[in-house]
């Protein structure tokens, strides 16, 4: 069945956007990709993503688009059919990609209107070999948004997309997986809107390396450090210049993609955060609102 394999990137657009390229660069440890359209594109030095990051001036935040993976041209033509087929909205069928990178692919408003695109064929780019103490971002490892009705949302990513339930933080947090990853999509109850983007680190050591690079050039952690119930990874949150949060977190638990067993956890503060010695918590995230590019496509 053709489904959703991956993420590949995340395209933001914001008021200052130096002040968001120097942050990636400088401060979150991501590379610059060359590109001559006005806009930035950066990758993860861990992985052959083209780019996991790209970011566009723009008079308001927003998130012009949420981009996935799929294997084969044949997979986004039947992935586009789905969605058709459920009733979404599309921003344009599959073709040839011009962004850098290309590939071919096909972009969608969820029902909540939020922007995704699925693609296949997308170049590859370089990578390494990281090691101990790197403390930079291998790739993305998930995102986490919000809908006003979760439950509905979680069953369309199941459904049309072709991602399987792993589990449920009570009745209120959803994690879903379309890989070996125990989540790379997770649901919140709220406004549609980008809750955070979570990238993968080599090792806890790293994230805490992190953690104190960040610091030193003045990005405060805002949760954490901690370690997840659901999927046991590590994490530490915090925001960029413009205002979206971001996530380093490490050992995310891999699980069987068919066979892997559901569970419901039960909500608590050893649940949520199973070391509970860090700082922050969810009160401390930036409080969700309605995405302002719901249903407007960005044009690019």
């Amino acid at each position: 069945m053709s489904r959703v394999t991956d993420i590949r990137y995340v395209g933001y657009a914001m008021p200052d956007m130096e002040a968001e390229r120097a942050f990636y660069a400088d401060t979150w440890g991501l590379q610059p990709v060359a590109a001559d359209d006005g806009m930035a594109y950066f990758k993860a030095q861990g992985h052959d993503e083209h780019h996991v990051v790209r970011l566009r001036q723009d008079t308001v935040s927003r998130v012009d688009v949420i981009a996935l993976a799929a294997d084969t041209r044949a997979d986004v033509e039947a992935l586009h059919d789905k969605v058709v087929a459920a009733g979404c909205k599309v921003i344009f069928a599959p073709q040839e990609l011009t962004s850098p990178g290309g590939g071919y692919g096909f972009r969608f408003f969820t029902p909540d209107g939020l922007p995704f695109e699925v693609s296949s064929d997308v170049a590859r780019g370089d990578h390494r070999q990281m090691v101990r103490w790197d403390a930079v971002p291998q790739k993305i490892s998930h995102i986490v948004l919000h809908s006003p009705d979760h439950k509905a949302m979680v069953q369309f990513f199941i459904d049309v997309l072709g991602f399987k339930l792993s589990d449920w933080l009570g009745d209120f947090m959803a994690f879903l997986r379309c890989n070996e990853a125990h989540h790379r999509i997770a649901f919140l109850p709220g406004p549609p809107c980008l809750n955070h983007v979570a990238y993968d680190v080599l090792t806890i050591d790293d994230m805490m390396r992190g953690i104190n690079r960040l610091k030193k050039k003045g990005t405060e952690i805002l949760w954490g450090p901690g370690r997840h119930t659901a999927g046991n990874n590590t994490f530490s949150y915090f925001t960029t210049p413009g205002g979206f949060a971001v996530e380093y977190t490490s050992e995310l638990e891999d699980v069987d993609f068919h066979g892997h067993e559901a569970q419901v956890h039960v909500p608590g503060p050893q649940i949520m955060d199973q070391w509970g010695v860090g700082i922050g918590g969810p009160q401390t995230m930036p409080h969700p609102k309605a995405d302002p590019g719901l249903f407007q496509p960005a044009g690019i």
